[in-house]
Order: C-alpha cells, then sequence, then structure tokens
C-alpha cells in the first residue's frame, strides 16, 4: 500500500506542478474571472485544493489549522508557493510513514466540527483523489480564459514519464 500510495504522492506533486505552471502565466483578470461550478474561479478552485492538502496534511500530524480558504488574502504566487509545499509535505509525509502505520486509525474533526476515525492510507488516497478532481476543472477554466498550452495530467503519463 505504501510504494502505491508514494506513486500517487509523487504524481500529485507533478500534476500540482503542471498546472501551477500554467496558472503562473495567465493574466490576474484570468485568475479572478468567475464561472459557474463548485468553486467560481480559478483563484478559488486552486485556493480549495491548496487548503484541502494543507489541512489533510495537519489532520495526520495531529496539528491542524483553520481551513486556508477561509482567511486567506493573499496573491497567485501565495497560492501557489503553499501549494507546493503542501504537496511535498504528503509526499514527505509517506517517505517517513510505515506500512503498519499507513493502516492506523486516527481521529480528527472535519470543518463542521464532526469528529471522524479513518484508516490514514484511505485519508491519503482520497486526498489524491480530491486533487486530481479539482485539477480537472482548473483544466475546463483555463480552456474557458482562452488558455490553450494544456498537456495532459493523466497518470499513465506520469508514469510513461518515470519509467
Amino acid at each position: 500500500m505504501k510504494e502505491y500510495l508514494l506513486e500517487l504522492a509523487r504524481y500529485n506533486v507533478w500534476a500540482n506542478a503542471k498546472l501551477s505552471a500554467w496558472l503562473s502565466q495567465i493574466s490576474v483578470e484570468q485568475w479572478k474571472r468567475e464561472f459557474g461550478g463548485s468553486f467560481k474561479s480559478l483563484e478559488a478552485t486552486a485556493l480549495h485544493i491548496v487548503s484541502a492538502e494543507k489541512i489533510w496534511f495537519e489532520r495526520l500530524e495531529g496539528k491542524p489549522q483553520p481551513f486556508l480558504s477561509l482567511t486567506f488574502q493573499g496573491d497567485r504566487d501565495e497560492v501557489l508557493a503553499i501549494w507546493k509545499s503542501a504537496s511535498a509535505n504528503l509526499e514527505r509525509y509517506l517517505v517517513d510513514s510505515s506500512e503498519e502505520s499507513l493502516r492506523e486509525k486516527f481521529t480528527y474533526r472535519n470543518l463542521k466540527g464532526n469528529e471522524f476515525t479513518d484508516e490514514r492510507s484511505k485519508v491519503l488516497a482520497h486526498v489524491f483523489n480530491h486533487s486530481t478532481y479539482h485539477r480537472g476543472q482548473l483544466v475546463n477554466y483555463l480552456r474557458e480564459v482562452g488558455f490553450t498550452a494544456i498537456e495532459s495530467t493523466d497518470l499513465i503519463n506520469f508514469y510513461r514519464l518515470n519509467e
């Protein structure tokens, strides 16, 4: 399980870096342009992914902080820097974890204050899946604002590049 999750963590770092590079090339107006959807803009969607990766890492470490997107006042460069750090933290967490510790359950509270107990490996799988889902939304929004220099971020392409 650890090796597979570590592959997903490395894929997550790679795919997030690609998205960050694309997001850094658009204008502030494109970054903030509002769309319909679960998150209203590229900015809001990216901040949601970053916030989720960050808080899940903090929960796994037993040190949860307030959800970043609720208080964040920074700019795009800050979002992208925090995203890079959050992704790297998840990868480092897996490198430092044992197979046994990943099967352990831990208890945390969600944003509504409800308590849950879940296996660490399942939470990590959720985090990577969640990021993949919302990266797809970012790609869609990027196309909507006219950014076309988009390459595939599919997992199979990551595997092929790393053979």
